[in-house]
């Protein structure tokens, strides 16, 4: 018996169950089912912040306080922010901007709203990609000079404080006092930089009437520097000069002394694709076990299937049939019902990450990999559970067979 009549009569043999094929298949079937949509959010949320990282910039540089070794005081000034800037002595550097930031009620006329409230240099906007405004425009050197009471909104709290009115030119009030509306950011839908909700002021006026915390020399103090390497590649250069500088600027001789620390989106995007690809893989593991399962269930119904067709083992033995083509026969079986159920379990897959997806409105992503993943494991399972059946088969003597009732 060749290959294909050995296919055909295993096509037979499942057709002839039909009911205890479909339930033996639903093992694999949400097996493959629960792999496919869990790798697929997982995957889809994954390149959705990666995709954000990378529109900010791999470039970028985060400063902050390290409260250990700074006895629980800021250790960020403008002064830091300045020398950080020069560019003599920070040459992989090619843009600086200093934040203070906190959570404020910002109140319009008959309506308030809990926002960050963030006082900025006007290259923030630049250096984050936020150049983008629905109405007005950013922030000046001017209006950081003079201490100017301006906002930007971001594209969310702009909507909670005037939904039905052009928000350019109006007034809101933040910690009793108003501030002109001068500009709206476009929606971002940023889950990173989460700038859709925010609301930036210059960065002298935030110090001077929001956020009054020094550092222990007595300069006003902010809470973090963003530094923007002149390119991704002179990253670890500028991460190198920044350390020297800040070193020289705090008077720190030892690198155990550093009162900053420093995060580079680099960084982050490496850790953040290391942490998503191990979850991913653990809720696939997760996942696998159910076609584990399905292999188990296979397992066992094939051995009954066995038991069932001991005499027409037997005859077929007796009219010639050989040990490999039972073999064969029964193997087949097992990989066929691990197929129909891998690809049925495919295309629920994909419907239940389709359906998840739009419920917690994130990406999902089926790749090829996922689908070969999913197909390969399905009939694998086939193969490794059929085969004490199938060998149990082709093992059976035609004399006792035949006998068997």
């Amino acid at each position: 018996m060749n290959l294909t009549e050995s296919f055909l009569t295993a096509l037979d043999s499942l057709l002839a169950n039909k009911l205890r094929s479909v339930l033996t298949m639903l093992g694999v079937i949400i097996g493959v089912a629960a792999v496919i949509a869990l790798l697929s959010i997982g995957n889809g949320v994954s390149d959705s912040i990666t995709g954000e990282i990378n529109a900010i910039g791999t470039n970028l540089i985060i400063i902050s306080t390290d409260f250990d070794n700074s006895d629980g005081y800021p250790a960020l000034s403008l002064a830091d922010v300045t020398a950080l800037s020069d560019a003599l002595r920070a040459p992989a550097i090619s843009d600086v901007a200093g934040i203070v930031q906190g959570s404020q009620e910002v109140v319009s006329s008959g309506r308030s709203t809990n926002a960050a409230v963030a006082g900025v240099t006007p290259n923030y906007f630049t250096i984050y990609n936020m150049t983008e405004f629905q109405g007005g425009d950013g922030l000046t050197q001017t209006d950081v000079d003079t201490r100017a009471r301006v906002a930007v909104l971001g594209a969310t709290a702009a909507e909670d404080l005037f939904p039905d009115e052009y928000a350019v030119g109006q007034s809101v009030k933040i910690n009793g006092v108003s501030y002109e509306v001068v500009g709206v950011l476009v929606e971002s839908g940023s889950a990173i930089n989460n700038s859709d909700g925010n609301v930036y002021i210059p960065l002298s006026t935030a110090q001077s009437r929001l956020y009054t915390t020094r550092t222990r020399s007595g300069d006003k103090a902010v809470n973090s520097i963003t530094a923007q390497a002149a390119s991704a590649e002179e990253t670890n250069a500028a991460l190198e000069q920044i350390t020297d500088i800040l070193r020289a600027e705090h008077s720190i001789t030892y690198a155990a002394e550093d009162d900053f620390t420093l995060i580079s989106q680099g960084d982050l995007l490496e850790t953040f694709n290391t942490i998503t690809a191990t979850l991913t893989a653990f809720l696939g593991a997760i996942a696998g076990i159910s076609l584990v399962v399905g292999g188990i269930g296979i397992m066992n119904i094939m051995l009954v299937s066995v038991t069932e067709r001991t005499r027409e083992i037997g005859i077929r033995k007796a009219v010639g049939a050989l040990k490999r083509d039972i073999l064969a026969q029964f193997l087949l079986e097992s990989i066929v019902l691990s197929l129909i159920g891998g690809t049925l379990g495919m295309t629920l897959g994909w419907l239940i990450s389709l359906v998840a997806g739009n419920a917690l409105d994130v990406p999902t992503v089926v790749d090829a990999g996922t689908v070969a993943l999913a197909t390969g494991f399905a009939a694998a399972i086939g193969l490794v559970f059929g085969i004490y059946p199938a060998w149990r088969a082709a093992g059976l003597r035609p004399i006792e067979a035949l006998r068997y009732e």
